[in-house]
């Protein structure tokens, strides 16, 4: 056993499983940038106030989950961040992106941090790609970023996805459920855990939020939000559905779907997956029209948005077989040194081929033909390149296609001129 450990809750991703990644990855930025989407990086580390008055104090995030402290002789609190919303309106409010633009479409892939129980699926470093459209909230803002997020699913072959969706009203619908809901469960005060007793007092709607199997009966009893709204969030919530079904994207309406942030009003929505188990939540996301008052602005910003883990995503994807053809760091030529006093003139090779944008290994470790041929089948490369003393003399080499064993003796060009096309291909496809 070795000295050192990683920390509980982080873990390595070594370069097999960076493969998935990237491959993720990739689909998200060109799915962003078909719906207009720009990337926006945000730093790690933000004020601690950000997220005690962006996310809301009687959530678990700010009250049992978030790395905070002490940074300078100041004393004012610095949290890594864990998670993107609050963090990406500071941005947008700081810089004042909307007197530039009347509507920005902004999206990331970045790091969280929150002081939760390790599990599958959910560390205490993790991973969320999301996007945010700031300035405009209407049904059809709302339906895009679900559309957007749902595109990305598909795109990656995800199956048998759930899509949650419910309306939270507006802040006059939701103090009268409010009161519906402290009237309701004060009775069973003595039958809630702590956790829901506390938020009885704080925030009643994130009752509906628990996922203790000893107070769901009492919870299925609740009323339903729905019934509280008005007719204009009545109206606004079944556009929103308009436009998914005439997009072809099925959903289920589930009343008892809250958010676990206070910034969320109106339309809030969840994808679930069964590969997960009991954690099946794999994002969500809304409308958040009152974050940008409540970070101090002088007024109500217009957005929604959604987030997604990746590590859920990528236990999905593994668990449907969707990674089964993926090869990663596949080199397209090989280049075989018969004798190790080559080498020298064998890198010089290995750079051409580089520099012209051909992927190329070649053996560092001073082993044999032989073992270097096996080594050249294990990474799947297509070609091999021989190089001996009479290759290095007469600049003429040996390229053998290791797919079909046709082999070739041609000047260096002629490689590169065979070899570009599918190395474009490869470019192309990545």
């Amino acid at each position: 056993m070795p000295q050192y450990q990683a920390v509980k809750g982080t873990r390595d991703i070594f370069p097999d499983e960076a493969a998935q990644w990237k491959y993720v990855e990739g689909a998200v930025h060109t799915l962003a940038s078909l719906y207009g989407f720009s990337e926006i990086r945000t730093p790690v580390f933000e004020y601690t106030e950000l997220f005690q008055r962006g996310i809301g104090a009687t959530t678990d995030i700010v009250g049992k989950e978030m790395f905070s402290f002490l940074p300078d002789p100041n004393g004012r609190s610095i949290t890594l961040r864990p998670e993107m919303t609050a963090g990406v309106m500071r941005a947008a409010l700081q810089k004042n992106l909307l007197s530039l633009a009347p509507v920005h479409k902004l999206y990331y892939i970045s790091e969280l941090f929150r002081k939760e129980r390790p599990q599958a699926g959910r560390q205490r470093q993790f991973s969320q790609f999301g996007a945010e459209l700031l300035g405009v909230s209407s049904p059809v803002a709302v339906a895009e970023v679900i559309t957007l997020m749902m595109q990305v699913f598909e795109s990656l072959g995800l199956t048998g996805l759930n899509l949650r969706i419910n309306s939270l009203g507006d802040t006059a619908d939701r103090l009268r459920y409010r009161e519906a809901l402290q009237l309701y469960f004060a009775p069973f005060h003595d039958q809630l855990d702590d956790s829901s007793k506390e938020r009885l007092e704080k925030n009643p709607l994130r009752i509906l939020d628990s996922k203790n199997p000893a107070i769901q009966d009492i919870i299925a009893g609740a009323p339903r939000l729905y019934d509280y709204l008005s007719t204009s969030s009545v109206e606004e919530f079944e556009k929103v559905l308009f436009y998914l079904s005439e997009r072809g994207i099925a959903y289920s309406v589930d009343h008892r779907l809250v958010r676990g942030l206070d910034y969320y009003c109106h339309t809030a929505f969840e994808v679930t997956s069964s590969e997960l188990g009991a954690q099946d939540a794999l994002g969500g996301g809304g409308r958040y029209d009152g974050l940008a008052r409540e970070l101090g602005n002088s007024q109500d910003l217009p957005a929604a948005g959604f987030a997604v883990g990746m590590e859920r995503l990528l236990i999905t994807m593994e668990k449907q077989g969707l990674f089964a053809a993926l090869i990663p760091h596949a080199p397209l030529v090989y280049v075989v040194l018969q004798e190790q006093e080559l080498l020298d003139h064998g890198m010089q090779i290995a750079f051409r081929l580089r520099k012209a944008g051909i992927k190329t290994e070649i053996d560092l470790a001073a082993r044999s033909m032989k073992a270097q041929m096996r080594e050249a089948n294990k990474m799947r490369a297509s070609y091999a390149l021989f190089i001996g003393k009479e290759e290095e003399q007469s600049g003429l080499y040996a390229l053998k296609n290791l797919v079909t064993s046709e082999q070739s003796t041609l000047s260096l060009e002629a490689v590169l001129d065979i070899l570009r096309e599918p190395a474009q291909r490869e470019l192309l496809k990545s």
